[in-house]
This record gives C-alpha cells, sequence and structure tokens, in this order.
C-alpha cells in the first residue's frame, strides 16, 4: 500500500544504521476488536548503505508476539533499544557479529 504512512526511521549507531518500521499490530478476527490502536515493529542493523534484503548483510529483528505499544513512537523508541543492545553486543539472541565478518568486496 503506497498510502501507508509508516515510514521507516533509520538510527545511525555506532557505525551502523538501525531501521526501524513501527506497524499497526492487526487483531485477529475471532478476538474483541480493540478500541485502542497497537503498534509493532520489524527492524534491521545493517553497515550503512547494505542492501537489508541481501542475505547475510543485516541483522532483523522485530516485536515479540506478546508486544504492543500504545504509539508508533513508542514502538520505534523500543527497537531503537533492541538495535543498540544487537550492535552493543547486549542482545541475547542477536549479533552483528556476521555482519562485521562478512566482509566481501561489491563487483
Amino acid at each position: 500500500m503506497p498510502d501507508d504512512p509508516a515510514q521507516w526511521h533509520v538510527f545511525d549507531y555506532e557505525g551502523f544504521e538501525i531501521h526501524v518500521l513501527p506497524q499497526l499490530k492487526p487483531t485477529p478476527e475471532h478476538a474483541q476488536q480493540s478500541k485502542v490502536d497497537r503498534y509493532v515493529y520489524v527492524g534491521h542493523v545493517c553497515r550503512p548503505g547494505a542492501n537489508a534484503n541481501t542475505p547475510g548483510e543485516a541483522v532483523h529483528f522485530h516485536a515479540d508476539g506478546e508486544d504492543a505499544y500504545k504509539s508508533a513512537q513508542d514502538a520505534v523508541d523500543d527497537a531503537r533499544h533492541i538495535g543498540k543492545s544487537i550492535v552493543d553486543g547486549t542482545h541475547p539472541d542477536l549479533s552483528v557479529l556476521p555482519l562485521v565478518s562478512h566482509h566481501h568486496h561489491p563487483g
């Protein structure tokens, strides 16, 4: 949907870029329709200029299934925090080490 107002937010951090896209959390059809919009996020960490769709070029992350935020900004803030932890090496599951050791020469 080109009309989607959601925009990628990009943060420079320690020589990496943290890309975050807030998204409205879909409500399951069988669930009570919530009167409050909930937001989640998808994101990735990569080197500047890297193509996130190329395998090995980016570390992807997203909101946990139970996570939801009251606003897109809250989702972005939390995702930025996650991205920083990935770069810092404090995230329990994800690391930028594969990106750092993944030296390739374009062309």
